[in-house]
Parts: structure tokens; sequence; C-alpha cells
């Protein structure tokens, strides 16, 4: 339902079982495609320095005083389809500002099939709200209220994130604004298939943080900061319960910023966002990896699957293969690969560099595709 955090439903509880433990998961590449020019002005430059009371009372209570002004509730009624016809029904998101100026980002989910969007702010204030734009292949959606002077996050292309580091989820759970919760990087590159979130997108949401800050409904939009105050990812989905009905605490996920700030930028030039398609499953390369694939190599994003008939397959790339550069960028994990993609468009030509069974080094030309 609109403005509810995504669960897990009880069909795909291998899949929940498999996150929960940590096992590596393949991921479909597609990342937004970067515009060509700064499309959102007025963005936060530095984090706000917290009190000096709450910088003495540990990292969650000074991050929450720097951060939270910058998070939202946003209430959505709005029209469903349902088999008796269209009905209305409301929800509760967050959302996170942007821009001084107005632009607050939040899920798709959160606002899709909005009729009437009121955002409330931490200062007690409200504004209507309109969505300029929304993209359901990576969940992230812009909303516009006419204000100024807004306290704008500090979104920050977190690219090496550490599991185990500590981090704070703040959002509206079940309607309760401006709650935060406390954790750690759980996990890196995590994926949600389609039939987990329950939204069009095919074949996953892709290149997910994994984490145990503690998330419910209504927190879709929230921020996931670490414990310099930056957002680092737009809180999205989590685990509810496993197959047999056992409670699974603590996992829940977050869109890292790269991908929210970037689609957020070609929501709000153009209205949509372009998505840059390689075709393949990746997995990061670790020696069990490694072994299991009979590679060679020690670094690289490992292809764990090719599909026929698409870019990466069409241009000779296999299952097994690591890709080791594109362009002239050296890619070390499936991170690396995605963010070197994000700089470049649809139909575009890249050259990549992969081994295979750790032979030496082959390039190869790939014309992008979109998803």
């Amino acid at each position: 339902m609109s403005g509810t955090l995504s669960k897990l439903p009880k069909r795909i509880a291998v899949a929940a079982v498999l996150v929960a433990l940590g096992l590596v998961c393949g991921y479909a590449l597609s990342v937004a495609a970067q515009t060509s020019d700064s499309a959102v002005q007025n963005r936060a430059e530095t984090v706000p320095s917290a009190s000096e009371n709450a910088s003495n009372r540990g990292m969650a209570a000074r991050v929450a005083d720097q951060v939270s002004p910058s998070v939202v509730q946003i209430d959505v009624r709005s029209v469903q389809h349902t088999p008796f016809g269209k009905q209305s029904a409301s929800g509760i998101g967050s959302g996170v500002i942007y821009t001084t100026d107005g632009y607050i980002i939040t899920n798709n989910h959160v606002v899709e099939g909005a009729r009437k969007v009121k955002v409330s702010f931490a200062d007690g204030s409200t504004a209507a709200g309109k969505v300029v734009g929304a993209d359901a292949y990576t969940d992230v959606a812009v909303v516009k209220v006419d204000r100024k002077g807004l306290p704008a996050a500090d979104f920050r292309e977190a690219k090496k994130l550490v599991v185990g580091q500590p981090v704070v989820a703040i959002g509206s759970p079940s309607g309760f604004q401006s709650t935060v919760t406390e954790g750690i990087v759980s996990g890196l590159h995590r994926e949600l298939s389609s039939d987990v979130t329950g939204g069009p997108q095919e074949p996953s949401l892709t290149d997910l943080i994994q984490t145990d800050a503690a998330i419910s409904p209504g927190n879709s939009g929230g921020a996931l900061i670490d414990s310099s105050g930056h957002i680092i990812g737009l809180n999205v989905a989590y685990v509810s319960q496993t197959q047999n009905g056992d409670s699974v605490e603590g996992i829940g996920f977050a869109i890292p910023s790269y991908t929210v700030t970037n689609v957020a930028d070609q929501l709000i030039q153009k209205g949509q966002a372009d998505h840059p398609y390689l075709g393949v499953l990746l997995a990061d390369l670790t020696p069990q990896i490694a072994h299991q694939f009979g590679s060679q190599a020690d670094s690289g994003a490992l292809v764990a699957n090719a599909k026929k008939g698409e870019p990466a397959a069409d241009a000779g790339i296999r299952r097994g293969d690591v890709i080791t550069a594109i362009d002239s960028t050296k890619v070390e994990d499936s991170g690396d690969l995605i963010t070197a993609l994000r700089n470049h468009q649809p139909g575009d030509t890249v050259s990549i560099t992969y081994t295979r069974h750790g032979n030496e080094e082959q390039t190869t030309q790939v014309i992008l595709g979109n998803m």
C-alpha cells in the first residue's frame, strides 16, 4: 500500500534467510545515468553542528540533533486499483529535504498514485507537496513544497562504506515523527527482487545497504546517516518474517546516496530517470567465490551470470569472468563498477577490461542498454 514500508512476503522466505545470513547474492547491474549539468542548486554542502548538550551524549544523539530537522513526514492520499475498482487509500512515509528551496526526496512507493501530499516538518509546520517525478526501478521520488530556507541534508557519496560501521536511521515509523534508531552497516550490495518490493522493476532493487538499525512501516524514504551526519542512504525496505512464521529482526535496507541523488537530479531536471544497463548479475570477489567459479583473480567484480541477448553477453562477456576496469577506471568490486557506469548514458559505448579463468586481461566494447 502506498505510504508503507515494503515488507517481504512469506513466499520469498528463502531469499530473506539468505540475506539475513549474509551470503553473497548477485544483482542486476543497472544504474541511473548522470545528468550532464548540475540539476539542482541550493544543496547542503556541510552538516550542521550539533548542540553542545547533544555532542556530549553520544553519536546517536549528536547525529539526531544535526539531521532530524531535515527529515519530514509525508502523508499521502492516493487512489489504488483493486479487484473492486478504484479505491481511496491513505498512507504515511518519510522524506529527506534535498535542497533549501523545497525539493524533498522519498520513495516511489510512498507517493505512488498520490492525489494529495502533505509534508510535516520537524518544527511542527506543514505544507502541501507536489510529486515532480518518480522512478519505479530505483524506488526514488521527489516531492516539491513551496518553501524557502529549508534545512537541507548533506548527501554524500559514501563509496567506501565498511560493514560494521555505526549508522543512525531517522523517519516516521507508524506515524511517530522524528524517530531515531541506531545500528551498524550489516552488509553491502544487497538485492531485493520485485516480488519482495511489490514494484514493477525487473529484476530487482539493487546495490542496497543492509542495516540492523530498526526500521518499520512509515520509515520509507527516511534517512540512513553515518556518524558524521552525512546521508548515506534512503531507507526502503525491511524483512518482517520467514516462511515458518518465526520473527526476523534487524534486517533493513537502504538505497545508497549516490543512486538517490543521481536519480533525484534527473527527476528534477526532466521528470524521469534513464538507466544504463549491462545485463549481468555480479558478486564481489572473495576467495570463496573465486574458488566456486574457478577464478584466479584476487579483485574485481565477478560476473555470476551474463544474460543472453543483453549488452554484456553480446560483447562476449560470460559467467565467471572478472571485470577489472571500465574505460580507464579500475574496478576492485561491484560497487566500483556501478559508480563508474553512473557517468554514462544508455547508448554509450564503454570499454570493459576483464579476465577469464585467471588468464591475461581482455578488453571488449559494450554498448550500454536502457532499463
